[in-house]
């Protein structure tokens, strides 16, 4: 779509977001949306909003606006779950669920994911970032182009996930490359090769885990997993295998290419705009910044899970009727004017001194976690991995450079990378 020519209404913001041009650079289209189609109907029926205002109040809505999909909503919203494994187990995951279901699994899980317990493992993504920049360093001061994706930002959330799991690295690594064929079979538009491929994916990672769960309950060790099968001894209630593959499941897709998209745009951030590098100097600026870039570029563009609308709701003059399958433009919402003024700007002093991660300086909800009761659990791993990156790579590569255009993975769903390379700038030293 030509967005300065576009007269007509979008037929399908979804196959839009897929297009080259949107790959490229997705924001024209969605000021475009957020002006004229800001609750959009796509040919397939879902809906899509794309206003800050609008996305905040589902958010916060679902659980009563917004429900889940019920087990016998399955065959409608999903038609093809009864024989792809990757929906089915999507079906299955915490963001899918309903309270009181939705209250027990999250009580059993997030009390592994508390920001102390996050703070108590710091020291040992620090070291995992200082190893890993220790082994491209050597590259760099040679005058070589690195892949700062595949070589800084994929391995950190890898290696910082294996810690985390109790898992050896090897074991990690085969499980991330074949988490991008799994978010691309979840998209809206996924065809049946795509599909298939996620589902061999999918099943690849089920039997892993279910054989780490077991050799995790006969030898625990201080790992998260270990902690999930059993080992809060003061607590009855437990998850079922089920429902702890399920569980990692969700957050291994959740959690690790969004971390090492997040990752690529910050460096980004700091080759375009050395004059804010300054804010990498100190604990409140890291956080800022780091804030500024998860508003500035969302890892995931709209939101994957369907939340259905529990009564007829207007919006904007469109009337989204009762069982309609609803998401967020997550990415809209963050650059929309009414929330972040001048959103295109890139500007860390919006979240500087902020009483709460997350939020502006004037109570605007930066989206790309979410909101509400589906907020994203590892939205504090995420924080700390980029908090204890950038100021080492701004301090050990002040020279740091692009190499060429950075390539971008042709997904509609994950803004995210194929290569970024860079190498150090002539004169500097690495």
């Amino acid at each position: 779509m030509d967005v300065k020519e576009t007269v007509a209404v979008c037929r399908d913001a979804f196959a839009e977001l897929a297009s080259p041009a949107c790959i490229h650079d997705p924001y024209p289209f969605m000021r475009w949306l957020r002006q004229h189609d800001p609750v959009h109907r796509a040919t397939s029926g879902l809906f899509l909003l794309s206003r800050h205002a609008d996305i905040y109040w589902a958010l916060k809505a679902t659980g009563d606006a917004f429900r889940g999909p019920a087990p016998g909503d399955l065959a409608r919203y999903f038609p093809r779950a009864a024989t792809s494994l990757s929906l089915s187990l999507l079906a299955s995951t915490l963001a899918m669920q309903d309270p009181p279901t939705h209250t027990r699994l999250r009580r059993l899980v997030s009390r592994d994911f508390t920001k102390r317990e996050i703070d108590n493992i710091r020291p040992n993504i620090a070291r995992i970032v200082e190893e890993r920049l220790d082994a491209i360093a050597p590259a760099l001061g040679r005058r070589e182009i690195v892949d700062l994706h595949r070589e800084f930002a994929l391995a950190l959330p890898m290696l910082v996930f294996a810690e985390l799991f109790g898992m050896p690295q090897d074991d990690m690594s085969g499980l991330a490359a074949i988490i991008g064929a799994i978010l691309e079979g979840l998209s809206p538009h996924a065809n049946d090769a795509q599909l298939a491929a996620a589902d061999a994916a999918s099943a690849k990672i089920m039997a892993y885990y279910g054989d780490l769960i077991q050799r995790k309950r006969t030898d625990p060790r201080q790992d998260i997993v270990s902690m999930l099968v059993g080992a809060h001894s003061d607590d009855a209630d437990k998850l079922s295998d089920a429902e702890l593959i399920s569980m990692l499941w969700g957050m291994l897709l959740g959690g690790f290419a969004t971390t090492a998209a997040t990752i690529g745009h910050a460096v980004l951030a700091m080759l375009a705009y050395p004059e804010q590098r300054h804010w990498l100097q100190e604990d409140a600026g890291v956080e800022a910044f780091v804030e500024e870039v998860l508003r500035c570029d969302a890892p995931a563009m709209f939101s994957s899970i369907p939340r259905i609308a529990q009564r007829d709701i207007e919006l904007c003059g469109v009337m989204i009727p009762k069982g309609a399958d609803v998401r967020v433009l997550l990415a809209a919402g963050n650059r929309d004017p009414d929330a972040f003024p001048d959103p295109d700007r890139f500007d860390p002093a919006r979240f500087y001194g902020s009483t709460s991660p997350g939020m502006s300086n004037d109570g605007k909800i930066m989206l790309s976690f979410g909101h509400g009761i589906h907020f994203c659990l590892g939205a504090q791993l995420a924080r700390v991995q980029l908090a204890e990156s950038l100021p080492r790579i701004e301090a050990r590569f002040p020279t740091l450079a692009l190499a060429e255009t950075p390539i971008r993975e042709p997904s509609a769903f994950l803004r995210t990378f194929r290569t970024l390379p860079v190498r150090i700038h002539a004169g500097g030293e690495a």
